[in-house]
């Protein structure tokens, strides 16, 4: 079986072609065929001197085949996929990751779990929720979504809590020992002195409040997450697939909770400030706030 179009055969079982071409002489008739063993037989003579071809025939023959041949791969796990024009190289993924397609293209991404989203335009995976929501928002103003309210840096120890006592005694130490939400008045506006730029990074980070396997977005995630929204302000932030609410913020002079507006933090440091994404009615972007504020924390999948 066959199928030709622009003048190109291609055999799709073993057996035997007979096509005709024009030439300036006249037509000319040509018989090919696939033989079980991998041979291609033309007009009775095998084409299979294609590493070092000794005449035209096979020269164009191995030049056809080079070009649409399958490069080979360099490391394990690989994975090759034609975009139409030409073999895209898929770096390997890593454990735990399954193959999905994103805008007709594969992709390696974590595994959306029942708590989880994927953005479909930039494969990451999230938690579906702030952390300690109850649930899914259903709107900006759904105060079951809002969550807790975290200092940069500090771990679940209960001065995220909204009802948390508060204290201006600062932490020299990355474990303040206590739930306090600590308040500051003056420069860097850090609940810990002195600073640590360390907290926070990665999966295995210090005070990671995430879950096992998840971690805090980098400024750089937030934003690609932002580029993706329907609108750069509150409402793209609950349109997307994060469905992000108007969680306010914890003021870090006086403790007091408001704002009609979300802010979720990254890992990412910036001078004595810590980067978040933060978001209003008209606005939204990503930039640096005091450390000693209190925010939303969204997590990442690693």
């Amino acid at each position: 079986m066959f199928r030709r179009s622009e003048n190109i055969f291609e055999i799709r079982e073993y057996g035997k072609i007979i096509f005709s071409s024009g030439s300036t002489t006249g037509d000319s008739t040509n018989q090919m065929s696939l033989l079980e063993d991998g041979n291609i037989v033309l007009n009775n003579k095998n084409i299979r001197n294609l590493a070092n071809p000794v005449n035209n025939g096979d020269a164009a023959t191995k030049a056809y085949v080079d070009e649409k041949s399958v490069p080979a791969g360099t490391v394990t796990g690989q994975m090759l996929y034609w975009d139409g024009s030409a073999w895209i190289n898929l770096p390997a993924g890593n454990n735990g990751q399954v193959l999905t397609f994103i805008n007709g293209m594969p992709k390696w991404c974590p595994q959306v779990g029942v708590n989880d989203v994927l953005n479909p335009i930039t494969g990451k995976v999230w938690m579906n929720r702030n952390l300690g929501a109850s649930q899914v928002a259903t709107s900006l103003s759904d105060a079951a979504s809002f969550g807790d309210l975290y200092q940069w840096g500090r771990s679940a120890d209960g001065h995220q809590l909204r009802t948390s006592a508060t204290t201006l005694t600062l932490s020299s130490n990355d474990v303040p020992g206590h739930g306090d939400f600590i308040r500051i008045y003056d420069s860097p506006f850090d609940w810990r002195s002195p600073q640590n730029d360390n907290l926070w990074q990665g999966v295995n980070g210090i005070n990671n409040p995430c879950p096992a396997g998840y971690r805090l977005p980098t400024s750089a995630e937030w934003n690609e997450e932002r580029l993706t929204w329907s609108q750069n302000n509150s409402a793209g932030a609950f349109a997307s697939p994060l469905k992000l609410p108007n969680a306010g913020r914890r003021v870090y002079s006086h403790g007091g909770i408001g704002g009609d507006l979300g802010e979720c933090w990254s890992s990412t440091i910036a001078g004595t400030t810590a980067n978040r994404i933060n978001y209003n009615s008209s606005n939204a972007s990503v930039s640096g706030t005091s450390r000693a504020s209190g925010q939303s924390v969204r997590c990442i999948k690693d």
